[in-house]
């Protein structure tokens, strides 16, 4: 494992931030319409085709970690479209996903984020910066291990608890991967479990509104990738809550890889994330 913090003396959130500026302008410049749905004719390493506006997100973000570089930062990028890209250090590894939610992007919904998370070492639970910027809202969330996490700058303290209907059930939680044959895979145990569900089309913003309970939990119905989840389970375990990637024995071991290993649950409770966990029809691979 890489010195902490020696890879916290990076400053990361600036250049978050700055990606995050880089990407609002382009998003501006390119209007809902041919433009936002139009391919590459590639597929990134993460298996998805490539939108033209995914490409240019993402050579936005590595504009940014190569002046890191430039001044002395050595890692390993994980990112969506490029894969591994090699800056002088493995053991420190960003991992990136440039648009999460770039189906909404290029639709015109709502939810879609950058997210950025920093690790020194191979799994979720070395993650020690995480950064998702929902372009929805306008709302930046970000974590540091030991640091706590943030909500636009302010620190999270005392999120309200989680609600339960009378019979036990969580009243409201966010369902990602929402694939028709998962939900249908899922559908006793939500019914279950579960009270009212919303699907934001990103897995890193919705897991991101467990932090603050505006819902009381968060599933992946299927295997996530380490590129949409790293960063937002730091900042929920950062609000005090918990994480898990059902099928591996150490709840966090998930690797920060390309491959889409477990699903991820995220909540407020031990229970209500034993109760989560149920509904993930995918063993880890």
């Amino acid at each position: 494992m890489a010195e902490a913090a020696g890879v916290l003396a990076i400053d990361w959130l600036t250049a978050c931030r700055q990606a995050t500026e880089g990407l609002r302008a382009m998003l501006a410049d390119t209007p809902v319409g041919a433009r936002r749905v139009a391919e590459t004719g590639e597929t990134g390493e993460g298996g998805d085709r490539t939108l033209i506006i995914d490409a240019a997100a993402e050579q936005l973000v590595f504009d940014e970690l190569q002046r890191l570089h430039d001044v002395g930062g050595r890692f390993t990028v994980v990112s969506e479209e490029r894969g591994t890209v090699d800056y002088g250090d493995d053991r420190i590894l960003v991992v990136v996903d440039p648009i999460d939610g770039s189906l909404n992007a290029k639709r015109g919904m709502s939810h879609y984020a950058l997210s950025i998370a920093v690790a020194d070492g191979p799994t979720m639970a070395d993650v020690c910066f995480g950064y998702v910027y929902d372009f929805g809202p306008g709302e930046e969330w970000s974590a540091t291990r030991g640091g706590g996490a943030f909500l636009n700058g302010v620190l999270l303290t005392d999120p309200p608890p989680e609600r339960r209907m009378a019979d036990g059930r969580l009243e409201l939680v966010a369902v990602e991967s929402a694939h028709p044959r998962h939900f249908a895979a899922s559908s006793d145990a939500l019914v279950e479990h579960v009270h009212r569900i919303r699907s934001m089309g990103s897995i890193a913003i919705s897991m991101c509104q467990v932090a603050r309970t505006r819902v009381d939990g968060m599933a992946t119905l299927w295997r996530t990738r380490a590129v949409d989840a790293a960063a937002a389970q730091l900042v929920v375990r950062e609000s005090g809550g918990l994480v898990a990637f059902p099928g591996f024995d150490d709840p966090l071991g998930a690797p920060l890889d390309l491959l889409p290993h477990a699903p991820v649950v995220a909540a407020r409770t031990p229970e209500a994330l034993t109760r989560l966990a149920s509904l993930c029809a995918a063993p880890a691979a």
